[in-house]
């Protein structure tokens, strides 16, 4: 079977690409990356053609696409400080890209679509844990272009009989996730610091709380997802009710490393929700035999990465 992958040289994109890579049955893996965010060196040795070009040019997914069994759609532009620093560019990659994919897939009868959408669209609402039934209440321009990647799949799925498969991520992390720039994620801001030398730069007093899921337990329910084209009709979390305070990550770093940890605190920033925290329960019924890696395992697995590529985020 063929398996399309956009925004597969990106960090989620290219840990999916090497878990394809040893699926049975998965024959041709295709990536479809504009390299804006991602980068040719996550893909070396593996076995997937790459189209380098934007999901919004249709000739471009045409080629890519036509004979897929599947696609998933990973491709944006992430980061909520960036979308708010340019919102237009956010929508046209996140919103739009997503249209554009699931055109395509209605042009050439692809019969399964996973999509990638966020935590963040739980935004301001107060209800722990986050469940899928909850109203969304975006705080923030990636939010809201999230929102509408899922409802475009769902109303795809209803116009078109696709079988799709909408994810709401939940502040993944792992190894190849990039740390040298400015809109960097927490995790890798934080290992890359430490590893340096440098202070741990926090937002705020520390204590708001995240549901930190490492990219191989992601990767694992996705192509599982594939294989056996498992579809919802509705939005499900991937994540597994791990939430821990920022403080606590830290403290857990110290005990991976063996060393305390400087911390440096700054104002809290726009659009950061405050608390964050998955019900798994459909999750869990649609992936009954899923079992996500120990955190513990998880972040020594992620500092050993970062230790031996040091060289990239000096």
């Amino acid at each position: 079977m063929k398996i399309v992958v956009t925004g597969g040289a990106g960090f989620i994109g290219c840990n999916l690409v090497r878990a394809l890579a040893d699926a049975p049955r998965v024959s041709e893996i295709v990536v479809v990356d504009d390299l804006s965010t991602g980068s040719l060196d996550n893909l070396l040795d593996l076995p997937a053609r790459l189209f380098t070009g934007t999901v919004l040019d249709p000739d471009l997914l045409d080629e890519a696409v036509s004979g897929a069994a599947s696609v998933v759609h990973l491709g944006a532009l992430g980061s909520v400080p960036r979308s708010i620093d340019d919102p237009l560019r956010s929508h046209h990659a996140n919103a739009t890209g997503t249209l554009s994919v699931l055109e395509v897939v209605r042009r050439h009868r692809v019969p399964h679509v996973v999509v990638a959408s966020s935590s963040s669209v739980y935004g301001a609402n107060p209800v722990l844990p986050r469940r899928e039934d909850l109203r969304p209440m975006p705080v923030s321009p990636y939010a809201v272009s999230k929102l509408a990647t899922e409802a475009y799949a769902l109303a795809y799925a209803s116009c078109y009989g696709i079988d799709v498969l909408p994810f709401r991520f939940f502040n993944v992390y792992g190894p190849r996730q990039a740390a040298n720039h400015a809109y960097a994620a927490v995790v890798p801001r934080f290992v890359s610091a430490a590893l340096a030398g440098r202070p741990l730069q926090v937002h705020g007093d520390g204590t708001q709380t995240r549901d930190f899921t490492y990219v191989g337990s992601v990767t694992d329910v996705i192509v599982d997802a594939v294989l056996r084209r498992v579809c919802a009709s509705d939005v499900v979390n991937l994540a597994f009710g791990a939430r821990i305070s920022l403080l606590e990550l830290i403290a857990e770093l110290e005990e991976v490393l063996d060393r305390r940890l400087e911390v440096v605190h700054g104002p809290p920033r726009a659009g950061d929700v405050r608390h964050s925290d998955a019900d798994n329960g459909v999750l869990r019924a649609l992936f009954p035999d899923v079992t996500p890696v120990p955190r513990a395992q998880a972040l020594r697995e992620t500092v050993r990465w970062y230790e031996a590529h040091a060289e990239q985020f000096a």
